[in-house]
């Protein structure tokens, strides 16, 4: 039997407005098992990235509780959460968050070296070849691609090998051709590392590859 790797109790966002309060997130129970493939899915501001940055530690819940790798996110101060992420979790953004002033090959090399990783150079260069990008390691962002940007950040994600690779729309930026290569490179890789996948998506193409899909409906999940 599977181990839940994240597990969050009656998640609730609130958060004031000039009308009041807004509710953003609503009572969200969910679990996901070690080596899923879950698609969060829903409308414009129906409250996915709010609950994917929760799950990842990134934002705390107005109420409820939220476990990560057998870690309460949610009794932690930031410093404790940044500590968690850092062991843990691996993240691929719609906008890339590349470091404008490091190639990428020092964009990858960063989470290992910051771990102190005497080996980070040789590992990063592995996963640019990987990812197809063994020839322009010494390119700095501004010289790539979108779908080049983006292949960088999902090594940079994978470095650590983490235990919960989280995406925000990666194919949010692309074109279908690019987008759909992302999509594969994201699969393979998540397999090859036996990583679980939590991804944010409007992409049917890229919802129907995850085993689960939960949609999300004013902060609720309705399915």
């Amino acid at each position: 039997m599977n181990r839940a790797v994240i597990r969050s109790e009656a998640i609730a966002k609130v958060v004031p407005t000039v009308e009041g309060e807004l509710t953003i997130l609503d009572g969200i129970d969910l679990e996901i098992n070690a080596g899923e493939t879950l698609a969060i899915v829903g409308a414009s501001g129906s409250g996915k990235t709010t609950l994917l940055g929760i799950l990842a530690g990134l934002d705390l819940p107005t109420g409820g509780k939220v476990f990560l790798s057998d870690n309460e996110l949610t009794m932690m101060d930031e410093e404790q959460r940044a500590k968690v992420r850092g062991e843990h979790v691996g993240f691929v953004f719609q906008t890339f968050q590349l470091l404008g002033s490091l190639t990428a090959l020092e964009n990858v090399m960063l989470p290992r070296e910051l771990r102190g990783d005497a080996n980070a150079k040789q590992e990063a260069m592995d996963l640019l070849t990987k990812v197809g990008l063994g020839e322009r390691t010494t390119h700095y962002p501004r010289q790539l691609s979108g779908g080049e940007q983006q292949r960088v950040a999902i090594a940079r994600a994978f470095a650590c090998q983490p235990t919960v690779l989280f995406a925000d729309e990666p194919t949010g930026n692309l074109d279908t051709a690019t987008g759909q290569k992302i999509i594969d490179l994201i699969f393979e890789l998540n397999e090859e590392f036996a990583t679980t996948l939590v991804l944010v998506t409007h992409d049917e193409r890229l919802a129907s590859r995850c085993q689960r899909t939960v949609v999300l409906d004013t902060g609720r999940i309705v399915s």
